[in-house]
Formats: C-alpha cells, structure tokens, sequence
C-alpha cells in the first residue's frame, strides 16, 4: 500500500482501504487523427457516410467548421446516391417500360457515375487541402455548419 493517496497526496493510515479502481477514460477514435484526414474519410465512396458521422458525432471535431463542412457535404453526396438509386433509378426504369424507350437505364447510370466522379473529385480536393463548396450539395452542407454554430 502507498504511503500517500494517488489523488490529493495526503497521508494514509496503515489498513486504510485504497481509492479502489480507476475509470478509464472514453478513448476519441479521433483523437490522434488530423482534420484533412478526418475530411478524406468522409468522401470515401459509398462508406464515407460512416466517417462522416462519426466526425460530426466527435468532440475533437465539434467547432472544426471545415471538417464539419466536408462531413456535412459527404453525406449529403450519400444522400444522392440513395436518391439516384431508390428513387430516380426506379423512376427511369418504370418509363422506360411504359414509353418503350431502351436506354432507360442509362440515364440512371450517367448520374450515379457523376455522383461517382463527385466523391473522387472530393478525395482530391481534400488530399490537396482546398476547401471547395460543390454545387447544391454544398450550399446545404455550409447551412447545416452555420446553423450548428448558433
């Protein structure tokens, strides 16, 4: 047994129970991690909807308006994604059936490949760390910062 407690350095008796187990701190998965990668996570394709979440989700990310910023913008580019796919995709695809019409599918197609192409321009934009605002997607992203922030 020590001769002084742990946490104020007073003096303790001989038989004295110890201050008994320690909490463990929660530990930041986000803690060693720097904001240009934590922004990088956020534009992966089709998961970057995780670490977007977790990076808003984050404490060590809370008044990083930047890193909010791109995590804001990749999961509002996921949002589209389900959109094209859910949505727009079956839209096109029924039309297509009624009208006769056999490049139904590609017009789907064409926007989940721009969504694509979004993601990885995204990557390298971030990678070269500069902030760009993609059109729509980006209005809504800088709104949801600015309306955290108040």
């Amino acid at each position: 047994m020590d001769q002084f407690c742990t946490k104020c350095g007073a003096p303790q008796k001989a038989g004295a129970p110890g201050p008994g187990p320690q909490p463990q701190p929660i530990h930041d998965p986000f803690a060693t991690i720097s904001g240009r990668n934590a922004s990088r996570l956020c534009y992966i394709p089709w998961v970057g909807w995780i670490a977007a979440i977790a990076v808003l989700a984050s404490q060590r990310f809370r008044s990083d308006a930047n890193v909010r910023f791109h995590a804001f913008q990749g999961l509002y580019i996921f949002v589209a994604w389900l959109m094209v796919e859910w949505v727009v995709s079956p839209f096109l695809i029924a039309s297509g059936f009624l009208i006769g019409m056999p490049f139904h599918r590609l017009g789907a197609s064409l926007l989940q490949l721009a969504i694509l192409a979004a993601w990885v321009f995204m990557l390298i934009k971030v990678s070269h760390d500069e902030h760009y605002k993609l059109p729509i997607i980006g209005d809504l992203a800088e709104r949801s910062v600015t309306e955290q922030r108040s």
